[in-house]
């Protein structure tokens, strides 16, 4: 007699020598599932980020950036400033302890327009927690790192890496927010509860 574990793996064997047709066998994967963009990436990214409840600003080079997040640091108090980006490092790092930081400051991969995602990888970002674990997360981008959709930031970081993806890839689309049974909205469980990011024009 068998037992329920024998049946259900002699369905499971019988179903993978007699495979079942394609549903649609003429579908083109190359064809675009959503209409292109209708205005500039930078415009529906920050339109995108911000209805997401995430903190947009524009600058226009390196040091308005430096200038503006350093004003944003002094406004909001922040004591303890964690830089993942050796770039950025040297102009706003001050602890090396991620865990008791006030706020973790990270460059980014790619930045989708269309949902207002921002692409972060373990190699980007010098590991996987320096984006998630502080309660505030500044993320600093340039215009050349925009696209319209997920396909294209992840054709982009395939070819930067040559096949050899990082090991970790994340795509953050504003603060973390969950909801209970009762649907309230709560930001900051799984993430964090604040997320800003400093978009610099051209990257040159």
């Amino acid at each position: 007699m068998r037992t329920a574990k024998e049946n259900i793996l002699n369905k499971i064997s019988k179903a993978l020598n007699n495979s079942v047709p394609l549903p649609f066998a003429n579908n083109n994967n190359s064809n675009a599932i959503f209409a292109g963009p209708t205005d500039e990436l930078a415009i529906i990214f920050a339109t995108e980020f911000t209805a997401l409840q995430g903190k947009f600003v524009y600058c226009e080079n390196d040091k308005n950036a430096i200038e503006q997040i350093h004003a944003l640091i002094t406004t909001k108090e922040w004591a303890k400033v964690y830089c993942s980006t050796h770039k950025w490092n040297p102009h706003f790092s001050n602890t090396i302890g991620l865990a008791s930081c006030d706020v973790s400051i990270t460059s980014c991969e790619r930045l989708v327009a269309r949902t207002g995602t921002v692409v972060l990888s373990a190699a980007e970002i010098d590991g996987r927690t320096a984006s998630v674990y502080a309660p505030i997360h500044i993320c600093i981008a340039y215009t050349n790192q925009l696209v319209f959709d997920i396909k294209d930031a992840l054709e982009l970081i395939t070819q930067k890496y040559n096949g050899k993806l990082p090991s970790f890839i994340s795509f953050a689309t504003g603060p973390s927010r969950t909801a209970d049974i009762e649907k309230t909205l709560v930001t900051g469980v799984h993430g964090p509860k604040e997320v800003f990011l400093f978009l610099i024009e051209d990257g040159q």
